[in-house]
């Protein structure tokens, strides 16, 4: 017997069952189609098998760790979410794809990861108390720079001058962009009617960080929020394919049993023998440089003497 495919993806926070945009694309994915996954929702990423975040582990031992690649392969795998669709349906869906990447993508990494007060008070906050220790030291700022970097490589290199009028003009593409998704939405559940396919699923995991997050500056957010058909849409998703995932109120702890909760115990673990280690290690250090010594008292008292000797042995014990 095969073994099961694992996708390895950010945990949840904000309401979502992932906080990561590609994580959050993959799992609707796999919802929408019903594929057999076994989930491990995690905020170390190197515990994937391939060091990154979402990844997936196939049957026979392949690891894909890009987000088309995995949607891709999982249609090979007959979880094919856009089998019904037309040709005119199948061209909508590159041209809007397109559209997301060139006009939103940009945005919503400038949200998360370069607006300092979002990223300050929501994005760092969110990954430095959600990773073990000692990567919430510094592997949110590294992320942070690679974010940077591929804005850089959507938009192209300008001066500092420059940056302020970039900056609204690609807001205002983005608010453009929402409007015609919004238009092309309508009144429907899904962009082709009744069922969902993989546009949508890519669609919502845009629209779902913008309207979960609580953000302290959200000028894109702001204008999400009076696309009324738009917000419906990302609620009926989440309580429709994530109906725990989604909701403010976590459900009761499942068993470990469930692959999506039975690593729990392990992370708590793992990072009070982290905390230990390092505590340890700051310990040894501080002897070893001379900066806390040990001395030995002589002994005054023979009674005292002989109490302290007493509470050496029962701690002993």
């Amino acid at each position: 017997m095969a073994a099961p495919m694992e996708l390895f993806c950010w945990s949840g926070g904000w309401g979502l069952p992932s906080v990561d945009l590609d994580s959050l694309a993959v799992l609707t994915y796999a919802r929408f189609t019903g594929a057999p996954l076994k989930v491990h929702k995690i905020t170390n990423p190197w515990r994937s098998p391939s060091g990154t975040l979402p990844a997936l582990q196939t049957s026979h031992g392949e690891v894909i760790s890009v987000p088309h690649k995995i949607i891709t392969h999982l249609r090979k795998e007959k979880y094919n979410a856009d089998y019904d669709l037309s040709a005119r349906q199948g061209a909508d869906t590159l041209a809007f794809m397109s559209l997301l990447e060139e006009k939103l993508l940009p945005v919503l990494i400038h949200t998360f990861w370069v607006d300092a007060k979002n990223y300050v008070e929501v994005t760092r906050k969110w990954y430095a108390e959600a990773m073990p220790f000692p990567l919430n030291f510094f592997l949110p700022g590294r992320m942070q720079r690679q974010y940077v970097e591929r804005l850089q490589l959507l938009c192209g290199e300008h001066r500092p001058e420059e940056e302020e009028e970039l900056e609204k003009e690609l807001y205002q593409e983005a608010r453009e962009c929402l409007t015609l998704l919004s238009q092309r939405l309508g009144s429907q559940n899904f962009f082709f009617g009744d069922a969902p396919a993989s546009l949508d699923a890519f669609v919502f995991s845009y629209l779902a960080l913008l309207q979960q997050a609580k953000l302290p500056s959200g000028k894109l957010q702001a204008h999400l929020q009076g696309l009324h058909n738009l917000c419906a849409y990302c609620t009926h998703i989440l309580s429709l394919y994530f109906p725990w995932e989604g909701a403010e109120v976590p459900p009761p702890r499942q068993t470990p049993a469930n692959p999506e909760t039975e690593e729990e115990p392990y992370r708590r673990r793992n990072q009070i023998l982290s905390v230990l280690a390092g505590l340890a290690a700051m310990a040894g250090y501080a002897l070893l440089s001379g900066i806390v010594s040990i001395q030995r008292a002589p002994p005054a008292q023979a009674p005292r003497t002989r109490a302290l000797g007493m509470a050496e042995e029962v701690e002993e014990e």
